[in-house]
C-alpha cells in the first residue's frame, strides 16, 4: 500500500523504465564539462589506459567524477571496466579480488589502492536476498547502460574517460550537480530495500555537497529508516565512520535527526543532544573535527567517538561513585558499560575502543597536580589526544577553566616553570607559568579527533 502511495504521489518510475530510457548516454566533451586533467590521479590513468590497450573498456566513475565537475580534487579513485575481476587481476602486479556480496578488485600502487568494479547487470530475483529484501550477493557483470542504472544516484552515474577526455551520463546527473539536487535512480523504495546503508549515504552527500535531495527520493526515508537495523554492524561503522569524518559532521547528524535515521544508530544522540551541556560539548568536538579535516590535517576515529561517548561514560561514572565505588575503578566500569553496548550496536574496531579507555582514563589525572604526577602524564603516549579532551570538557563547561590552563603551562613550559606551577596554588597556577616564555606554544584551541600518534 505505501508502495502505492508514493508511486501515486510522486510519479516514480520503475527501474525498467529508467533502464529503457538511458541506454545512449549524453556525451560530453571537454569543453562542456570543464573537468581540470591536473586533479585527476596518474595510477587512476594509468589503471585506464592500461585496461584500454588491452582492449577493454575502462573509466573513472562514480564519486570521482562527481567532484571532478565540481572542481575538487577527489581523495579516491574508482575505475569501471567490462573486464572481468580476474581479467584485471592479470593485468596488474599488485591486484586483489575482493568482496562477497560483489566481487572487485583493489590494485595497489605503493600506499594508493584503486577499486576496480566490473560493469553490474540488472539485478536478478535469483539474487539472494534477506527477508526484508536486501540484496546479500550479486556478483551479475552486465553492459555500461546497465551498470548506470545499479548506481544509486545520479551525480554518482557518470564516466570518464581520460583518454578522449569525455563524460558519459545516463541519468542526467550532470543537470542535477548544476541543480544541486541529489536524486536516486530508480524506485527509492526498491533501492532502499535492496541496501539500506543508501539512505545513510543520501544524508551524508546532502551535508557535505550542500545538496537539496529531491523529494521523490527523501519521501520513503522516515517510513524505511528502521531497515538500518538489518544491515551488518560492520557496515554501519563504516558509513558512519565516513559521515562523521566528511567534514561536515555537525550538518550530517542535524540532516540524520531530521530524516529520523539517528534511532538505533547512536542513541546516546537522542540523549546527548537534549541535555544542554552534551550538546555543547558534541558540537564543540565535531566543529573542531570539521575544522582540522577541512584543513587536510589528521584525525582519529578513537578520539572522536570518544566525545561522542563521554557523557554516557560520565552518567554512568557518577552513578557508580553514588553507589559507593571508588572513582578510578567506577570510571572503568562505566567505560566497560558502554563499549560494551556500542560495541554490539556500532561494531566498534579493537584499536578504536582502545584509544577511548585510555583518553577517559586520563581524565582523573589531570586532576592530579601535585608530586611527580604530572611528569609521569607527560611520558604517557596519549598524552595529547588525552589533553586536548580536557580542553574540550573546560570549554563546555564540565571543568574549570584553570585547569587546562595549567596544564597548558605545565606542557609548555621548561623545567623551571614546571616547578614553579607544583608549588603554586592552584589559582595562581597558571599566571605562574606564565613569567617564563615556553619553549613552544602550540594553541590551546580543542583540536577534537586528533592524529592518534599525536
Amino acid at each position: 500500500m505505501i508502495k502505492k502511495f508514493i508511486r501515486k504521489i510522486l510519479g516514480v518510475k520503475t527501474p525498467a523504465d529508467e533502464s529503457a530510457g538511458n541506454r545512449k548516454p549524453k556525451v560530453l566533451t571537454a569543453k562542456e564539462h570543464g573537468i581540470d586533467p591536473k586533479l585527476l590521479s596518474s595510477n587512476a590513468i594509468r589503471v585506464t589506459s592500461t585496461l584500454q590497450e588491452n582492449g577493454f573498456k575502462a573509466f573513472v566513475v562514480g564519486g570521482a567524477v562527481r567532484d571532478l565537475l565540481l572542481g575538487v580534487k577527489p581523495k579516491d579513485f574508482d575505475i569501471a571496466t567490462n573486464a572481468t575481476p580476474e581479467q584485471v587481476k592479470r593485468l596488474f602486479r599488485r591486484a586483489f579480488i575482493i568482496g562477497r556480496r560483489f566481487q572487485i578488485v583493489h590494485v595497489m600502487f605503493g600506499q594508493d589502492l584503486l577499486e576496480v568494479t566490473t560493469f553490474r547487470g540488472p539485478a536478478t530475483e535469483a539474487a539472494p536476498k534477506d527477508e526484508h529484501g536486501r540484496v546479500l550477493r550479486d556478483n551479475t557483470f552486465g553492459e555500461q547502460h546497465e551498470d548506470a542504472v545499479r548506481r544509486d544516484f545520479t551525480i554518482n552515474a557518470m564516466y570518464y574517460d581520460p583518454a578522449s577526455q569525455t563524460v558519459l551520463d545516463y541519468h542526467g546527473g550532470i543537470a542535477d550537480i548544476r541543480k544541486k539536487t541529489l536524486r536516486i535512480i530508480g524506485v527509492p523504495e526498491a533501492r532502499y530495500r535492496e541496501d539500506p546503508v543508501r539512505m545513510l549515504r543520501v544524508v551524508r552527500f546532502a551535508a557535505k555537497l550542500q545538496f537539496t535531495i529531491d523529494a521523490a527520493t527523501s519521501a520513503p526515508i522516515a517510513v524505511m529508516a528502521p531497515l538500518i537495523n538489518n544491515v551488518p554492524s560492520a557496515r554501519v561503522f563504516d558509513e558512519m565512520l565516513k559521515l562523521l569524518m566528511s567534514g561536515h559532521a555537525m550538518a550530517c547528524l542535524q540532516q540524520l535527526r531530521k530524516a529520523g535515521l539517528h534511532h538505533g544508530l547512536m542513541p546516546l544522540l537522542d540523549v546527548v543532544l537534549e541535555q544542554p551541556m552534551g550538546e555543547k560539548f558534541v558540537t564543540l568536538a565535531l566543529a573542531s573535527t570539521d575544522e582540522r579535516i577541512q584543513q587536510g590535517k589528521p584525525v582519529s576515529p578513537g578520539f572522536l567517538f570518544a566525545s561522542l561517548l563521554w557523557h554516557q561514560v560520565l552518567e554512568k561514572w557518577n552513578a557508580y561513585i553514588a553507589a559507593g565505588e571508588f572513582s578510578i575503578p567506577a570510571l572503568h566500569l562505566a567505560a566497560d558499560d558502554v563499549l560494551n553496548a556500542q560495541t554490539d550496536a556500532l561494531a566498534l574496531q579493537r584499536k578504536i575502543g582502545s584509544d577511548m579507555r585510555d583518553i577517559w582514563a586520563m581524565q582523573p589525572r589531570f586532576e592530579k597536580r601535585v608530586g611527580k604526577t604530572p611528569y609521569k602524564l607527560l611520558e604517557n603516549t596519549r598524552l595529547r589526544a588525552g589533553y586536548d579532551f580536557l580542553l574540550l570538557r573546560c570549554a563546555s563547561g564540565e571543568v574549570e577553566t584553570e585547569v587546562g590552563e595549567w596544564w597548558t603551562a605545565f606542557i609548555n613550559g621548561d623545567e623551571v616553570a614546571r616547578e614553579e606551577l607544583l608549588t603554586a596554588k592552584p589559582k595562581a597556577a597558571a599566571s605562574a607559568g606564565k613569567k617564563r616564555k615556553p619553549r613552544r606554544a602550540p594553541s590551546s584551541k580543542p583540536r577534537a579527533a586528533v592524529a592518534a600518534d599525536e
